[in-house]
């Protein structure tokens, strides 16, 4: 085969071509040009890669599915929203990833977190693909049966393009145990089949134990991971937490076992600030607030005493040890890094899907702070959700301390493959990104190398 493209020779050039090819697709683009920015040096010799053009296909997704989503709301009022499935890449397993409901949702954030996915699906070291889904629908305010008719509709559709050996759907933003329950519901009403298609179920019908800790969980073991490597660790530290969800509360509960101090917790609206410490009985309240209330983190201060809201505000100006962005994508930017880093932050651990801007990475890495990128530091939540699917498979239930010791080996199998990818001649310091980026993508490459051009 002739090598006629010579994309991988300009990093310009190539990222030039995927905003040609994607357009108005920022989060998309940002996403490509993260892991590009370390692929490049990584493949200069590895002429395969180039003749196959393997970065430019694992950045064209296999397929993106979009669909029209029809309910009835509570008042008889037809809605319509749209839904997609994108499916990114089944080199090394069927297609795996969350499906998010949330007003922001986009065919450009869904790509991107398809294509990271990728990645972080490989470090886990688990046979499994990436993909993700979702749809603009904002679940917040809505009935209980007002969401089940959504998910029923959302599922009517979906079904034909998942499968346990095809694409294994699980929760994300706006989609927990009682949307994954009713699409699961659907699924099984339409096919008449019970199979592991969807992750995250309820223990009473294949859901794995441990699976909404997993993702805060996972970023705390790979942070400790992290300052251990250097001699340190997370006791004494004080911690500044964005998100007051599953993936925030999870954080701060394994934070504070392991010996650190939460200062702050957040959502769309601002963010508190408790000097005095959120321990666990507050993780506790914060918790049933926003899940079972779904009520705003503000109301925090008048339960809390000695408490602060800051309205509007993100919690990065807060001086702190260690930072966890657990909320959403780019939220973290170029001079809020430099806050934290001026502060005297000296670790990073990201909970969501590339909380940070290109700009606010770039500050990290030229730092050379403990930062370790959302693909490899929140593995943990797809990582139960893969030992889900293991269960689903072989019709049994895992006790939770074999499922702790799993999640644990895990995370410390994706820092150890950052460490060998991330770390440079005549330094101890590690490029978590650089390690994570080849690390994930050496893998992937490889079985894409082994089936030929298809």
């Amino acid at each position: 085969m002739s090598v006629a493209t010579q994309d991988h020779v300009d990093l310009s050039a190539f990222i030039a071509g995927v905003k040609r090819r994607n357009p108005g697709q920022d989060e998309f683009v940002q996403a490509v040009q993260e892991v590009a920015e370390d692929i490049f040096d990584f493949i200069q010799d590895k002429e395969q890669y180039h003749e196959y053009q393997i970065l430019r296909r694992i950045a064209e997704p296999d397929r993106v599915v979009s669909f029209r989503v029809c309910w009835e709301d509570d008042n008889g009022a037809i809605r319509v929203q749209r839904g997609w499935r994108v499916q990114n890449n089944n080199s090394i397993g069927p297609y795996k990833g969350g499906i998010r409901f949330h007003p922001s949702v986009t065919e450009s954030v869904l790509k991107f977190l398809a294509f990271e996915q990728t990645f972080k699906n490989s470090l886990t070291g688990l046979p499994m693909g990436g993909g993700k889904g979702g749809a603009n629908f904002n679940p917040k305010g809505k009935s209980d049966h007002e969401v089940m008719r959504f998910c029923q509709s959302f599922m009517t559709e979906l079904y034909r393009h998942v499968g346990a050996d095809i694409d294994v759907p699980a929760g994300d933003i706006g989609v927990g145990a009682r949307e994954i329950g009713y699409m699961f519901g659907q699924y099984k009403r339409i096919t008449n089949q019970f199979t592991g298609v969807l992750t995250g179920k309820g223990l009473e019908f294949g859901g794995s134990l441990i699976r909404t800790e997993a993702t805060g969980y996972g970023a705390v073991y790979f942070l400790q991971s992290m300052l251990e490597n250097v001699g340190d660790g997370v006791v004494g530290k004080t911690a500044v937490i964005s998100g007051s969800g599953n993936v925030a509360t999870h954080a701060a509960e394994k934070i504070v076992q392991l010996g650190g101090k939460v200062l702050t917790f957040s959502d769309s609206d601002g963010f508190i600030y408790d000097p005095a410490g959120i321990d666990q009985a507050k993780i506790n309240w914060v918790k049933a607030h926003k899940t079972k209330r779904r009520g705003r983190i503000e109301e925090y201060v008048k339960e809390f005493t000695g408490s602060e809201y800051h309205a509007g505000q993100r919690p990065w100006g807060v001086k702190c040890d260690l930072a966890l962005p657990c909320a959403t994508q780019n939220e973290l930017d170029g001079k809020d890094a430099e806050t934290l880093v001026k502060n005297g932050c000296i670790a990073v651990s990201e909970g969501a899907n590339m909380p940070t801007t290109l700009a606010g990475v770039h500050v990290f890495k030229n730092a050379k702070i403990l930062y370790a990128p959302g693909k490899a530091a929140n593995a943990g939540g797809v990582s139960v959700s893969g030992l889900e699917m293991s269960q689903n498979s072989a019709r049994i239930s895992w006790k939770e301390e074999q499922l702790q010791a799993l999640l644990i080996d895990i995370m410390h199998g994706i820092h150890a493959s950052c460490v060998e990818y991330g770390g440079a001649a005549g330094t101890k310091h590690i490029d978590y990104v650089r390690g994570a980026n080849i690390a994930g993508f050496k893998k992937v490459a490889d079985a894409m190398l082994a089936y030929g051009v298809v």
